[in-house]
């Protein structure tokens, strides 16, 4: 491998050229191309040094890649039978470079004459395949070779912790879109899936000693129509249910291995556990009777804290365990009401027996008890950051997401966080006006909030911020019916939430990001998944003072554009520019328009 040695010193020790501009998401922590270009046809091998199975999987991962972009196939061959190189892609784990970890890479173009991806480890590998795919072309001029920019990238992660989120509880996916779903986090080089499983509404991963949670907890008999919390309240009077066996879950626990994402799955304790004590009414402080729920919500029967819950747990817990190889397992911990807690003689007593102060102190004692089985089957807990209530278990990491100030106690207690506070990271959030989105759960989070979010509260010293490991989004999916609906929320501020995660944070401009989406946007397109441009588009709300005048405020999330409006039939030439709210008159009609360098860009929109 001399030759590769010799690359690495030659990359590191040169001055590289002043960067060029490329679509990759997230940004490369130093990249830079050349106007020239590597050809890569059916001539190409994509060698890896061997003897090493993982970057044979890694080469034939590419090749797959390169042949959906293009009409040829490359060779995967062991580097050993490569008498010479030129157009060929070469995968190694020999750098060396311990400032690199397991996740950073480089990916040189070798004097122009073919591109290696070298890194410390096979996950560095991966991440630097991603990158490179994103150069690809998504249309070659010819089916018969694609012409690659000359790219050198030197990368690695800001954090260790890059997650997404999703939530199967109140709707279920199929094992295709979680594949799916993991698909896109390996392109944006996340490496944590937080599996939501269990909740009120629905019972979704089989468990084989109760066999109740399929046949009764994962079903129910209708769900809310429209809002929750609206009047009339409305069912659509349709059963409705579905969960993962356990081969199922084995299946895409080994698809996203291969991905290098882990999975972190969580069963919700002591709250949100309605549809477990449907089916097993025993697990109850009241024994019931008790129904999956059909509406969204907190609800006030939780499980119990009397013995036989926690053998129905660590029973439960223990299938989990032998499903999932993550360190981590979720065990959630919030909006846990206390009321059936305060009128049961089972808690009270367990609060007298264990001489707790009260009930905020028997959600501590249970989080404990339940940390302390989980810890003995060799496993990490996480939990949101109400866990924090009454005294946190002693190895527990904590999802800080009622703001951040959860993260910053948990963090000056020398606990492990991860930030996903519902301000930035809720994806199931709006991210326009909702009278032109579609139904979500309320809040605002736009791409360029998400993008702003800065996960290491400036509160904490050095030692304090090393706690912060990461952040996370969220993708609750009480409105979220389809798979559509779910890339519809998440694309592309997972883009967004991505460079935060990944990149440096003084790499982070806005503008530029922007300017990267159009070939995202494409890609998407592409493969089909339903994604928001409301990036691209004119907002406006309509607010009314304290005197009764009603006021109009336009802005919008593109970089270096005016807002320019009229009262009547716009002529871009007499537009007003749009510097402060408005005030509307009787019969006022506005006409709005985006104006960049003295050009209209979009259409003209009319508020009324």
């Amino acid at each position: 491998m001399l030759i590769l040695l010799t690359l690495s010193v030659t990359l590191l020790t040169c001055k590289p050229p002043e960067p060029e501009p490329l679509n990759i998401i997230p940004k490369p922590e130093r990249s830079w191309s050349s106007s020239e270009k590597i050809v890569l046809n059916e001539n190409t091998r994509i060698l890896f040094e061997d003897p090493n199975p993982s970057l044979r999987l890694l080469g034939e991962f590419l090749a797959e890649a390169i042949h959906g972009k293009s009409g040829f196939k490359v060779s995967v061959e062991p580097f050993s039978t490569a008498r010479s190189l030129k157009n060929d892609i070469l995968l190694t784990v020999n750098l060396n470079d311990s400032t690199y970890g397991n996740e950073g890479y480089i990916l040189a173009n070798n004097n122009r004459k073919f591109f290696s991806i070298q890194a410390n480890a096979p996950q560095g590998v991966f991440y630097g395949i991603q990158s490179f795919i994103q150069v690809l072309p998504d249309s070659p001029e010819n089916e018969e070779q694609m012409l690659i920019p000359a790219v050198h990238i030197m990368d690695k992660p800001r954090f260790s912790y890059r997650g997404m989120h999703l939530d199967v509880g109140r709707h279920f996916f199929p094992v295709s879109f979680i594949k799916q779903y993991i698909d896109l986090l390996a392109h944006y080089k996340y490496n944590y899936f937080h599996w939501h499983l269990t909740e009120d509404q629905g019972w979704r991963i089989e468990i084989k000693k109760y066999p109740e949670l399929m046949r009764i907890a994962s079903q129910r008999k209708e769900t809310i129509v429209g809002h929750a919390g609206h009047e009339p309240v409305e069912y659509d009077k349709n059963a409705y249910g579905g969960f993962y066996t356990q081969e199922e879950v084995l299946e895409i626990v080994d698809y996203a291995a291969r991905k290098y994402i882990t999975i972190i799955p969580e069963i919700e304790l002591p709250g949100h556990s309605l549809a477990a004590l449907s089916a097993y009414p025993y697990l109850g402080c009241t024994g019931g009777p008790y129904e999956v729920a059909t509406t969204w919500g907190v609800f006030n029967d939780v499980y119990c804290t009397k013995d036989e819950v926690f053998e129905f747990l660590e029973n439960v817990l223990s299938e989990v365990i032998d499903l999932f190889p993550g360190q981590y397992i979720h065990i959630g911990g919030d909006e846990v009401p206390k009321l059936r807690w305060k009128e049961c003689r089972h808690c009270q007593e367990r609060i007298r027996n264990e001489g707790l102060s009260g009930e905020e102190e028997l959600q501590s004692y249970f989080i404990k008890r339940i940390e302390k089985f989980i810890v003995s089957k060799g496993k990490l807990v996480i939990g949101w950051d109400e866990i924090l209530e009454g005294g946190l278990a002693p190895n527990a990491t904590v999802m800080s997401w009622r703001g951040t100030e959860g993260g910053i106690e948990a963090a000056r207690m020398g606990h492990d966080v991860i930030m996903t506070p519902g301000s930035h990271c809720y994806f199931d959030h709006y991210q326009f006006n909702p009278e032109n989105e579609p139904l979500a759960i309320g809040g605002l989070t736009k791409v360029s909030k998400v993008y702003a979010f800065e996960p290491v509260p400036e509160e904490l010293n050095a030692k304090e911020a090393k706690h912060i490991i990461g952040a996370q989004a969220n993708v609750w999916t009480e409105y979220l019916k389809t798979p559509d609906a779910v890339t519809y929320m998440i694309l592309p501020r997972m883009a967004a939430l991505s460079e935060v995660l990944w990149s440096p944070s003084e790499k982070r401009n806005w503008e530029n990001f922007y300017n990267r989406l159009p070939a995202h946007f494409e890609y998407y397109k592409s493969n089909g998944w339903a994604y928001s441009d409301a990036v691209n588009r004119l907002d406006y709300k309509i607010s009314t003072d304290d005197a009764g005048v009603r006021w109009l405020h336009l802005e919008t999330e593109i970089p270096n554009v005016e807002i320019r409006f009229m009262r009547g039939v716009f002529e871009i030439e007499k537009a007003e520019l749009f510097k402060e709210p408005v005030e509307i008159l009787a019969g006022d009609k506005f006409h709005v328009t985006l104006v960049k360098d003295g050009k209209q860009i979009g259409k003209v929109e009319i508020i009324q």
